[in-house]
């Protein structure tokens, strides 16, 4: 029986996570894609400690975007997690897709982080 797509992004996510590790002085970005919103983390995996977050359900947000499930919203979560992680002193991570492809609005989501400053 073929594997369905939860699986097939399951499997990228560990087969990814071997090589990703983040650490207190370059930390993962890891990213999570439902089909509504999407959700963006920078992670110190050495101390276990989420050190800045956004996602499409995020306050600050709430009034600029429609739907979370688009490429514009992932876009200003990513604009909005590096100038939240760039307070905080942090200008460098490892990306982590979270097994997703790079495309769409994970691409946009790294796309806008980048842009506002954060070096991947």
């Amino acid at each position: 029986m073929k594997p369905s797509r939860k699986q097939l992004t399951y499997r990228r996510h560990r087969r990814i996570r071997k090589k990703v590790t983040g650490s207190q002085e370059r930390p993962r970005l890891s990213v999570f894609r439902s089909n509504n919103h999407i959700y963006a983390q920078v992670i110190d995996d050495v101390k276990q400690h989420t050190l800045a977050s956004a996602s499409t359900v995020d306050p600050d947000l709430k009034g600029k975007i429609s739907s979370g499930g688009t490429c514009e919203a992932s876009s200003l979560v990513g604009a909005l997690l590096a100038e939240r992680s760039l307070k905080k002193g942090i200008n460098q991570v490892v990306f982590d897709r979270g097994g997703n492809i790079y495309h769409g609005r994970v691409k946009a989501l790294a796309d806008a982080a980048r842009e506002a400053g954060l070096d991947f």
